[in-house]
């Protein structure tokens, strides 16, 4: 099990938001220039350096940026404001970390609001021969809240619980929020006109497709009113939900005046970007978690095979069930790998249960088989849940399993909850098929994992890690190991 832990942590390691900043970030001080990658940025005839951003990693990222700039440009010259989670929230000198969100609660808030006009005023002072970083990351969309006049806050907010419940995957959410949001879709880079711009992304969306990656904002937007309005229709959104009426309607007009070639100055229309003085940096994305584990498995003494996905994986339990196959052929297999890392994000789509007696006043009985609770839990422990449920099909083999399997979210949090995902090994199935009075199946079909794997065992709990880039699994067969 330590080999199992060892090498996803070291996957989770690899892509550390300060270490990746200051690989790429480095002060050439004969040059009086910021090298990044291959380019020089020249720091002559400069004014001020202004650091904006947001994301579950972007703290870290600050941080060490502000280490890297600090002692070239001095208080004076330089300043900052970063929406990041509350409990990411790390001392700075120079770039003030505003905590725009509760831990656990992957929605916009009114403090994230707040912060997002703190940083357009930052953004309007700023002068031509200003130099603007931007940082983003993971979480990004939910922590840069600036709607649309005519959209509230909380309607923006339950159509994206909707949509993200209903198992949209992340292009669809950020197509339909970039449409209602005045930052989002290439906001922050209009406002930077004339400005240069370096942004600096660790990648949480697979692919990474940087008008996706934060809902894109500061990248061209590729998408218009015309596909959010398809994604909306897709959900029947426009007929069945008579709340998101305001929504729909706003964006059915929309459509109509870019139709029109009306100019409307909308916040995200499309629109040429002259990029000259503007880069866009993915400094760390899914596949350098991969290639990380992959080294410490390597150290290990496994023979080990890697993967990342590029694209949306589907139903969470489909890729379980998947990866159990792959786990029993090589426990049985004593010529292949004998280890996998793989990353990806599949999709959840929880149970519709509007329908659902009121159980409010009754007593708690959400543990009792078959009784109703509302689900808890997240992507990754659904997808063991998926693989000890497939094992329960068989449970003729009551014996060792013969692999371990982990499955777990680079941030530290999977869903809502405290868990960064689960695993599944020998002592955990043992505790599974003890427990006759727990059937997996209903709790897999409440999307309740967490409760589950909280009376056998399993949960994986890590804390916040800082940094954000999808998931990763690893599955380990230890008695082959070399």
């Amino acid at each position: 099990m330590q080999d199992l832990f060892a090498i996803w942590r070291s996957g989770v390691d690899g892509v550390a938001p300060d270490r990746l900043v200051q690989d790429t970030v480095i002060y050439d001080k004969s040059a009086k220039a910021i090298c990044i990658r291959d380019e020089a940025i020249s720091l002559k005839n400069r004014g001020r350096v202004v650091i904006i951003g947001a994301g579950k990693a972007s703290a870290l990222m600050s941080l060490a940026l502000e280490q890297v700039l600090l002692p070239v440009f001095g208080h004076k010259r330089l300043t900052g404001w970063v929406n990041v989670p509350e409990d990411c929230v790390l001392p700075t000198e120079a770039i003030h970390l505003h905590g725009a969100r509760p831990p656990g609660l992957n929605e916009p808030t009114q403090n994230g609001v707040n912060g997002t006009r703190e940083m357009l005023k930052l953004l309007g002072d700023l002068q031509p021969e200003d130099l603007c970083f931007c940082l983003l990351s993971g979480g990004g969309s939910a922590l840069l809240p600036a709607p649309v006049t005519g959209i509230s806050l909380e309607e923006k907010s339950e159509l994206t619980r909707f949509l993200s419940t209903s198992g949209a995957t992340i292009n669809e959410l950020n197509t339909v929020r970039k449409q209602l949001s005045e930052i989002k879709g290439g906001g922050i880079r209009r406002l930077c006109s004339g400005k240069t711009l370096l942004t600096l992304i660790l990648s949480d969306v697979l692919g990474d497709p940087l008008d996706i990656i934060a809902s894109g904002p500061t990248v061209e937007n590729s998408t218009g009113p015309k596909e959010a309005l398809e994604v909306l229709n897709r959900w029947n959104l426009g007929t069945r939900y008579p709340q998101f009426a305001g929504i729909y309607e706003y964006l059915c007009k929309k459509a109509k005046l870019e139709e029109c070639g009306r100019d409307v100055r909308a916040p995200n229309r499309r629109e040429s970007i002259n990029d000259s003085l503007h880069r866009n940096i993915v400094i760390g994305n899914n596949a350098v978690a991969v290639d990380a584990a992959g080294v410490e498995a390597e150290r290990r003494g496994y023979s080990h095979a890697m993967v990342s996905a590029k694209q949306s994986e589907g139903a969470a339990e489909e890729v379980g069930r998947h990866l159990l196959k792959i786990a029993q052929s090589m426990a049985h297999d004593g010529s292949g790998p004998n280890c996998l890392i793989s990353g990806g994000e599949p999709t959840v789509r929880l149970p519709d249960h509007s329908n659902e007696p009121d159980h409010s006043n009754e007593p708690d009985h959400s543990n009792e088989p078959g009784a109703y609770a509302p689900g808890k839990g997240g992507r990754n422990q659904q997808l063991i849940l998926a693989v000890l449920v497939e094992l329960f099909k068989h449970r003729e083999n009551t014996g060792p399993l013969g692999f371990e399997i982990l499955s777990g979210g680079t941030d530290g949090e999977d869903g809502p909850t405290d868990a960064a995902g689960a695993f599944l090994n020998d002592t955990v199935w043992q505790n599974a098929l003890q427990r006759n009075n727990l059937d997996p199946v209903d709790y897999l079909n409440r999307c309740d994992a967490y409760h589950y794997f909280e009376q056998i065992g399993g949960l994986l709990k890590t804390g916040p890690t800082g940094t954000n880039v999808c998931d990763l699994r690893v599955i380990v067969v230890p008695e082959r190991k070399t």
